[in-house]
């Protein structure tokens, strides 16, 4: 085979996989950036950000098992972590949010960032360290990641608009479903606030209840 046909070998079977990975064929670094540029160019792989990549077969294979949500949903918290599901993508899978989020929103400890890529955009918010917390680990369909549990996404969202939210009437504006929160969900959410201890999360808190 050739070396491009031979590292499609691998990468088919592979959720994602980086320069490093590729490091088994014994073969220069120089040829294999060559490599992974041609294929890139005849899409038979994407480039997730600088030196992480996926398969086009692969995701066909997964669109066609059904399996795309939950590997797009692991890559996701692979393309930059640590890091974590969160604000608009969880609050609209929770039915806090009716809007449809365009791009995938994760929480990270990291600074702030953005990858784009063909499979969309996603964007990375740094927090710190005491508030990175409030996920769970997602198993489905073989893969494993984090995903907020909805009073920590809930609360992400506001924390990370605490400086824009005035008062009541900003607060309704943000149009969010709040019937759907039990009242675990409401204590939880109240663990958060209590967590980060600032007056104004306490005030936003009360705007909205």
């Amino acid at each position: 085979m050739t070396l491009s046909e031979t590292i499609l070998s691998y990468a088919e079977k592979l959720p994602y996989f980086s320069i490093d990975n590729l490091k088994i064929l014994d073969v220069p670094l120089y040829h294999l950036r060559i490599a992974l540029f041609r294929l890139e160019n005849k899409s038979k792989i994407i480039r997730l950000k600088k030196g992480l990549y996926t398969s086009t077969r692969f995701i066909e294979k997964a669109k066609t098992s059904g399996t795309f949500t939950s590997f797009v949903e692991f890559v996701a918290t692979k393309i930059y972590s640590p890091s974590y599901l969160s604000l608009e993508y969880i609050l609209y899978e929770s039915n806090l949010l009716t809007e449809v989020p365009v791009n995938f929103t994760l929480i990270t400890r990291n600074k702030t960032y953005t990858a784009i890529n063909k499979m969309g955009i996603f964007i990375y918010h740094k927090i710190k360290d005491s508030l990175f917390c409030g996920y769970r680990v997602e198993k489905t369909n073989g893969y494993s990641y984090f995903k907020a549990e909805k009073a920590k996404a809930l609360f992400d969202f506001l924390y990370l608009r605490r400086h824009i939210i005035l008062n009541k009437e900003v607060a309704k504006e943000m149009r969010l479903n709040l019937d759907v929160l039990n009242k675990t969900d409401i204590r939880n959410l109240k663990m958060y606030i209590e967590m980060e201890g600032s007056k104004k999360m306490k005030e936003i808190f009360s705007f909205l209840f």
